[in-house]
């Protein structure tokens, strides 16, 4: 059931190839794009929500001298990301001029990464996701070099080096689990298993590390951030809504399913300097963003702060925290989509991404109404007010991390209110004022222009008055992944392990099936 999410984007980028009209390159890519966001709504009708495991597995021996298998399986986590992963690829698609230079490559290379990224996220093998995490790395290079802006050479060649180093240290730590494995596996279910009964603190450090330091280069966590704001900037509005919107998402799924889930140990060791990272991001993030007079480097910096939330929540590691931690990603690839959907029609229709420069877009007549209407939709959804996504995600990320890390926490509400001094900065120069008589007479846009647009906001709408919709389908797997978290410390030494004490696993966590099961495999004292 998994690998039409595989196939049907790989079909498109061929079926666009083979079509001898280029200018129909975007409906066929659309049309293949349409049909995988069905595929994967209908996956998230069927998910058995009382489980928190992984469903709708898929298994082939591939190379099994390497260890490397085709294994593909999903849960709360990984299946929200990809509808999203779906979702944004029909906006990016859309997003296209309809002159664009080479349409044939650019749409194949957005269906290429739709499946690189969709099969990272389904791996249930190591070496599998390897493949598919460093396999979008040359698609995007591409779009960023031949249809950015001025300094893409630039852009594109650091976006290239940096990510290119995270795979290795990824690459790295995933070769040392697996020789430190009993059976040297690259399965994650096995090694899943290992994590509670094989390697000792000192060693689980030693992996843990360059895993933490490759997916904070993805994600981008400061100090490790330096090659986004460049990139994000220099890339096209459609490159730049999949980078912001899924993309960098990988890193913060990297950490919770590797870091969390097969380090649970040293993920509480090192936890406190993850929150404090964490925080400085949301700090920095903020305050750069304020610093800015280009909008979409403005946007390109707030997202720093709120992938700073994510990793604080992840630190924590409470039943509520990791939910949102989940939910924050889902609800800032809505948000930062949306926001550099507009930037871009912006951009596109007035010339000039300058605050200095942009005055009185909402002006009914001469401005964009419509679009600065949807913009400051958007910048208070970034900023948390409540009935909007971005307030449903947050309040869980604060009510679950505040009891184990309160003052990064504390740090972070209050962080947040810089959110949204960078928005009505931004709001305020563009959408109000008068307009310049000598520059604003700008080219008309229609509500068809901007539907996707109206899609993404009624989507940001609908989860933050009805959070639930999407709240229920991290849940079980939420808690499954903090279950494991409390378990006593294990000790291999001498083959002598801890007793399963029940009094520091939460209240009905224990009698989820697949933690029964993690229990019945620990020899006791």
């Amino acid at each position: 059931m998994l690998t039409p999410l595989l196939l049907v984007p790989l079909l498109g980028a061929i079926a666009i190839a083979l079509y001898p009209k280029p200018q129909a390159s975007r409906e066929i890519a659309t049309a293949f794009s349409l049909a995988s966001l069905g595929w994967a709504v209908y996956l998230l009708s069927e998910l058995n929500l009382n489980l928190g495991a992984v469903q709708f597995s898929e298994f082939h021996s591939w190379v099994q001298p390497l260890g490397l298998n085709y294994s593909l399986g999903v849960d709360g986590l990984s299946l929200p990301l990809l509808t999203l992963n779906s979702l944004l690829t029909v906006v990016a698609l859309y997003t296209n001029r309809p002159q664009l230079n080479r349409p044939r490559l650019h749409n194949s290379l957005i269906l290429l990464i739709n499946a690189g990224i969709a099969g990272a996220l389904m791996s249930q093998n190591l070496l599998l996701f390897i493949i598919f995490y460093e396999l979008e790395l040359i698609p995007f290079y591409l779009l960023i070099a031949i249809w950015g802006g001025e300094k893409r050479g630039y852009a594109s060649t650091k976006f290239l080096l940096y990510t290119a180093v995270s795979g290795l240290l990824v690459i790295f730590s995933f070769l040392g689990i697996a020789f430190t494995s009993e059976s040297f596996s690259f399965e994650f279910g096995q090694l899943q298993l290992q994590a509670f009964s094989g390697l000792d603190l000192v060693t689980q450090l030693l992996l843990l590390t360059p895993l933490l330091i490759g997916f904070a280069i993805k994600t981008p966590l400061v100090p490790l951030h330096t090659w986004m704001p460049d990139t994000y900037v220099e890339a096209s509005p459609s490159t730049t809504i999949l980078l912001g919107g899924i993309f960098a998402k990988l890193g913060t799924y990297g950490l919770l399913r590797f870091g969390l889930q097969l380090f649970p140990v040293a993920w509480q060791t090192v936890a406190p300097g993850l929150a404090i990272i964490g925080t400085v991001s949301v700090i920095y993030g903020a305050m750069s963003a304020i610093a800015q007079r280009d909008i979409k480097r403005m946007v390109a910096y707030s997202s720093i702060g709120h992938m700073g939330y994510i990793l604080v929540a992840s630190a924590a590691g409470t039943e509520l925290s990791v939910l949102g931690a989940i939910a924050q990603m889902v609800a800032h690839g809505l948000i930062l989509a949306l926001l550099f959907y507009l930037v871009g029609i912006v951009e596109q229709t007035t010339g000039t991404r300058d605050l200095d420069i942009l005055n009185g877009l909402m002006n009914p007549i001469r401005g964009l109404p419509l679009t600065s209407a949807l913009l400051i939709l958007a910048g208070m959804a970034s900023a948390g007010i409540p009935g909007l996504v971005g307030f449903a995600a947050e309040f869980v990320v604060f009510q679950g991390s505040f009891a184990t890390f309160p003052i990064p926490t504390l740090i972070c509400i209050i962080s947040s209110g810089l959110t949204a001094v960078y928005f009505v900065i931004l709001i305020n120069r563009t959408c109000f004022g008068k307009l310049d008589n000598s520059r604003a007479y700008y080219a008309r846009v229609t509500v068809k222009d901007q539907w996707p647009a109206l899609v993404l906001t009624a989507i940001i709408l609908f989860l933050g008055i009805q959070p639930n919709g999407l709240l229920r389908w991290m849940e079980p797997t939420s808690t499954t992944m903090v279950a494991q978290l409390h378990y006593p410390k294990i000790s291999n030494r001498g083959g002598q392990f801890d007793a399963y004490n029940p009094a520091v696993v939460p209240k009905g966590i224990d009698n989820l099936p697949f933690v029964k099961e993690m229990i019945r495999h620990i020899p006791l004292k």
